[in-house]
């Protein structure tokens, strides 16, 4: 790639400067191709390294997504990208260069693709393993309406971990629908047992002659009297021997799949010519590229998984800025699960692609036979954990808060159902900030409290965190603990576990005109909210509830009888969020004289920028928990 410039931009009179739509592509040399392609990665490594992002799949996308754009005409044809960390070249390429550098930044483009943001981001995604179902859907409803352009659904191998995926492949095939399939595969020890062979063989099958001749063979023999059909299955029985023998695609063959490769998809002029010839194939097409996570960065290359969502982080060394401080909630999971299973040989940990994001590195490094990775999978994930649970292990599951949501219906048929001991740590929960609404962990106190059997706890810090896993592990049934992404609060540590007491909450501050009764990291928030209303002449008490269900109850109705006014504050959705829970049971109660207001995250989904930031914007910061307390007590007045 060109050298890296300092100022943090490319430089004038680049070629990248041209780009300003896919069509400029087109008038483009194989050598200019080349050089745009350096120039992206400079691009991309400059505005990551600021910014943050998903660094190593867009560094190993560069070349495919140039071929694609060169071959097809968006937004016509229809790129559908699968979770769409990869999308950061297409967005470059497809009028956003000039506010690339407001990637992931408040006000600025998102690191996902939005429909909102652009015509050429056909289908919004986040999540893994869609790619291929949405662009069948986006084929089918071409057909209907008589249109003949071209879909193409980009999906990774990671990707193909996840059953959504297989299902799409399988349905498609059924159709026999004229659409593309690019499997960017960036596990590169395939290129060298198969590369050659599988070259040779994409070029051969992208022959024109090649279907012709097979379909003309298959209709002379059986055109022969008397043995002409049983000679055709003879001939097929060994066509398909021989491919089972040479061709690495048959599994998607036998999908209903025509395959092609594995190629290499950094060779711009193959990627070309293969995409150039299948566009005129009918039914349903697999194209297989070899790719390099992190190519044209040394530290991305080294150490792909680092770079594959990443923080700001200095070019030169690739060392990733940080903050300092205390350790992470994430860290702190990881080190007292590793504790705990020590004490109790039954503890096992199931995560679904991501050992790292969760905090099971050290768990699997100790404990091998005892860590299972599932892939992208989190619908198996949840019901092996039921499995091993009803022969005694105690199965905790790690997962981001928002990508849990893929498992719900096994969450509630496979575990509470049959009230099995599986523990959810839910990670990144709440708002989790640049990332946007494809992450925002805000919903799981809404789509869990409602399940019969479930116990769901949430801490005020990160040694909290530390009894409630200990406590998880002594209760019979299913439990949910969810915890914010990043750093604790420095709260200390301490050796021993303490078994938390059932829904069982905790008086951090007392006051005699209102409770301010908070669930997770908004204790904190909340204690300094009591602060500033002091100086106003208000007294605010502070409750850290620990429990979304079972709720205090006992607490809750003596706050109701000496306080009358009651202000709940999560980071979730209020709908059917804790201070539902909260309104419900002050409901059932019948304690009608008590004033409830309800402060969490309102009915829309909350777009990107830092944590801090949306917070502040939705009221849920100090300063915003303060104002509407005391506009509230101000309104109904203090009861005496």
């Amino acid at each position: 790639m060109t050298s890296v410039r300092e100022s943090g931009e490319v430089g004038l009179g680049t070629l990248l400067d041209g780009i300003n739509g896919p069509q400029d592509l087109k008038s483009l040399s194989l050598g200019q191709l080349e050089k745009l392609a350096g120039e992206i990665r400079e691009l991309l490594i400059h505005t990551v390294s600021a910014n943050g992002g998903h660094l190593a799949p867009n560094l190993g996308v560069v070349e495919l997504t140039l071929a694609l754009h060169r071959t097809f005409n968006s937004p016509n044809d229809k790129f559908i990208w699968d979770v769409g960390h990869q999308a950061y070249v297409h967005k470059i390429l497809t009028g956003r260069r000039r506010q690339f550098s407001t990637l992931r930044q408040t006000g600025g483009i998102s690191g996902f693709p939005k429909r909102c943001e652009s015509q050429h981001d056909v289908f919004g995604v986040g999540h893994s393993s869609t790619s291929i179902s949405s662009a069948l859907g986006v084929a089918l409803a071409r057909d209907m309406s008589g249109d003949t352009y071209n879909v193409i659904g980009i999906i990774g191998d990671g990707s193909l971990t996840g059953g959504q995926a297989y299902e799409a492949l399988n349905h498609a095939g059924h159709l026999n629908i004229n659409l593309t399939v690019v499997l960017n595969d960036n596990e590169m020890s395939i290129a060298k047992n198969v590369g050659a062979m599988s070259e040779y063989l994409a070029k051969l099958r992208t022959a024109p002659t090649y279907s012709k001749v097979k379909h003309d063979i298959e209709y002379l023999l059986r055109r022969i009297p008397a043995i002409g059909e049983s000679v055709a299955k003879t001939a097929e029985r060994v066509k398909d021997s021989l491919k089972y023998l040479l061709v690495p695609g048959m599994l998607f063959e036998e999908l209903g799949f025509t395959y092609f490769g594995p190629i290499d998809g950094h060779n711009i002029p193959l990627i070309l010519d293969v995409l150039d010839k299948t566009k005129s194939i009918k039914g349903p097409v697999l194209i297989h590229l070899l790719t390099q996570k992190g190519k044209g960065y040394a530290p991305a290359e080294c150490n792909a998984d680092k770079f594959h969502g990443v923080g700001p982080f200095c070019i030169d060394t690739g060392e990733i800025i940080k903050n300092g401080g205390a350790p992470s909630y994430t860290q702190v999971f990881g080190d007292t699960l590793v504790k705990l299973a020590e004490q109790n040989p039954d503890i096992v940990a199931i995560t679904a692609a991501m050992p790292e994001g969760t905090g099971l590195k050290k768990f699997s490094a100790r404990f091998p036979e005892r860590f299972f990775d599932v892939g992208i999978a989190e619908q198996h994930a949840v019901t092996l954990a039921a499995g091993m649970a009803t022969q005694g292990k105690r199965p905790v599951v790690a997962v981001y808060s928002t990508f849990l949501q893929r498992g719900y219906d096994q969450i509630l048929h496979d575990v509470c159902l049959q009230n099995l001991p599986v523990i959810f740590m839910l990670d990144r929960a709440g708002i989790v900030g640049e990332d946007g609404a494809t992450h925002h962990g805000v919903f799981d106190y809404s789509f869990l409290r409602h399940i019969p059997n479930m116990v769901m706890m949430a801490p005020k810090d990160e040694n909290e965190l530390r009894h409630m896993l200990y406590t998880a592990t002594q209760l019979n049934g299913p439990v949910a603990i969810r915890y914010p992404r990043g750093s604790g609060v420095g709260a200390e540590s301490k050796p021993d576990f303490t078994q938390l007491e059932l829904g069982k909450s905790e008086e951090l501050l007392l006051g005699k005109d209102l409770v301010l009764l908070a669930i997770g990291t908004m204790a904190a928030a909340c204690c300094q909210a009591a602060a500033l209303l002091a100086p106003k002449g208000i007294e605010a008490g502070v409750v850290n509830a620990r429990f979304v269900k079972p709720l205090d109850g006992q607490l809750i109705r003596r706050l109701a009888r000496d306080k009358g006014v009651i202000i709940t504050v999560e980071d979730n959705v209020l709908a059917g969020g804790f201070g539902s829970a909260v309104l419900e049971y002050i409901n059932a109660q019948q304690l009608n004289w008590v004033k409830v207001l309800r402060l969490g995250l309102p009915d829309k989904y909350i777009e990107h920028g830092p944590r801090n930031y949306l917070l502040s914007r939705h009221g849920l910061d100090p300063q915003g928990i303060a104002a509407s307390a005391e506009a509230f007590i101000r309104q109904f007045g203090v009861r005496k």
